[in-house]
């Protein structure tokens, strides 16, 4: 069976619905495809669910710190926390299963947007089959995300592995629990993990923990999970694995030093690849890089004319924001005759330990790679009056500006809700203001964000790097 669409979705992560529910209230014919289930990796595997876990691990950590705050837990001798693990992940399933549902709704009830569930496969630039049918479209989106690669340890084809996918139909909370892996996946399951109950060891081949962050901030969020009685691994060469068992033993050297760990279960967390190996790009003659991901130009369209792909599966992003981003550049371009590129957007992201890691822009690193004239403001979350008050005070702030335009380049905000203060910035780096206009502007008192004018009151000419001594 042949049917022909104005315009074929690939995948329903992010950026899939939202353009196809856009295209066909323009009045355009759509097929949406997917192979699993809607809502791609951020509501089945990803934001929602670990950011609804995050927030039960939170509970109980809050919990067993009722105490400092004049409250007793569990009768007037206090009590031992009791974390209810398949209640957690119950609780979970219940919050993602509504947000699919209303995801199916809404596509399902837009006029002129047909679901075909299935496998696509090119067969030709412009033609797929899927679900047993041949469908044909002038234009087609790809968006078809991603997924967890496991590291190339000997014998780790021979042990059950976690990824972030599988963890989540876990039912027994893990006795000990290693993490390969010391990035922002990883660190976000070993925090949520450590708080529900289970030993957390992180195993990372760099030197540092999310060795992309400046070194403060890899020392300050390694400090933070080390304070919570998260083993944090370093510099791991040469690691094996094997069964042990019902769980898992590795073997491998950290800093020069042999280790062994004997853990109940092992969750990969080393990087993600795109969903491409069985999309049948050749027959479209769709290009892609030596890793799988889609080349696109800064409007997001491939090679193939009529062919555009977004989200994850592009490589321009990892993230939600970035995909949702990638839709509105795709719509506006093509319904509004808009000029609008990924080249544009500046780049932002946040570690959803406790307290978040929120970052805009450029790290101070890049900043002194570029050579150009910078100032540089620090601030330790112990002046903040809401984290005093909340003793919450890890982390700090900072924020770097272009000495000449006064334009902010980056800030880096560690500490309780930073991943949301973090947005004053932003928007003042979207709007090219000058650092000044958020000086000036009077911020609510008593909330994190009102301590970045006086952050911005404290800044100085970015120093150069030390030389390294060459004493003896």
């Amino acid at each position: 069976m042949n049917t022909t669409h104005d315009a074929l979705i690939i995948g329903s992560g992010q950026a899939g619905p939202f353009l196809a529910v856009r295209l066909a209230k323009a009045g355009r014919r759509v097929a949406l495809v997917e192979r699993e289930h809607l809502g791609g990796t951020c509501l089945n595997d990803g934001c929602t669910p670990t950011k609804t876990l995050v927030a039960s691990a939170r509970v109980a950590h809050m919990a067993r710190r009722a105490a400092e705050f004049g409250v007793t837990v569990g009768g007037p001798d206090g009590g031992k926390v009791i974390v209810d693990f398949p209640a957690v992940m119950a609780r979970k399933n219940r919050i993602v299963a509504q947000s699919i549902e209303g995801l199916t709704t809404w596509l399902e009830g837009t006029a002129g947007l047909e679901l075909v569930h299935g496998q696509a496969r090119f067969t030709a630039p412009h033609a797929v089959d899927a679900g047993g049918r041949t469908l044909t479209a002038p234009q087609v989106f790809i968006n078809v995300g991603g997924q967890a690669v496991l590291p190339d340890w000997p014998g780790i084809d021979s042990v059950p592995v976690l990824t972030n996918t599988s963890i989540m139909g876990l039912r027994v909370l893990p006795e000990h629990l290693v993490i390969a892996g010391g990035s922002y996946i990883g660190l976000e399951f070993a925090q949520m993990f450590r708080r529900f109950g289970a030993r957390v060891t992180v195993l990372e081949v760099a030197e540092r923990l999310i060795a992309r962050e400046d070194p403060e901030v890899s020392a300050e969020v390694r400090a933070m999970l080390e304070r919570e009685g998260i083993e944090c691994l370093l510099g791991v060469r040469g690691a094996q694995v094997a069964r042990d068992g019902g769980g898992v033993r590795v073997t491998f050297t950290a800093q020069g030093a042999a280790h062994q760990v004997r853990a109940s279960h092992l969750l990969a967390a080393v990087g993600r690849r795109p969903n491409t190996l069985d999309l049948g790009l050749d027959l479209a003659g769709v290009a892609s890089d030596a890793h799988g991901f889609i080349t696109v130009d800064d409007e997001l369209r491939t090679n193939v004319p009529g062919v555009w792909a977004l989200g994850d599966v592009n490589g321009k992003g990892a993230f939600t924001h970035t995909s949702y981003n990638d839709f509105e550049i795709v719509a506006v371009n093509l319904l509004e005759g808009g000029a609008r590129r990924v080249s544009d957007r500046i780049p932002a992201y946040a570690l959803f330990t406790d307290p978040p890691l929120g970052r805009v822009g450029m790290s101070e690193a890049e900043v002194r790679a570029s050579g150009r004239p910078a100032l540089v403001a620090v601030m330790p979350m112990t002046r903040v009056g809401r984290a005093r008050e909340r003793s919450e005070t890890q982390g700090f702030m900072k924020v770097l500006v272009d000495a000449g335009t006064e334009r902010i380049l980056g800030a880096t905000l560690l500490g309780i809700e930073a991943d949301e203060a973090v947005h004053v910035l932003l928007t003042a780096m979207a709007g090219g203001l000058s650092y000044r206009s958020v000086q000036h502007a009077v911020h609510i008192h008593p909330t994190v964000s009102e301590l970045i004018p006086t952050l911005l009151g404290e800044l100085r000419p970015l120093l150069p790097t030390p030389a390294p001594s060459s004493a003896p």
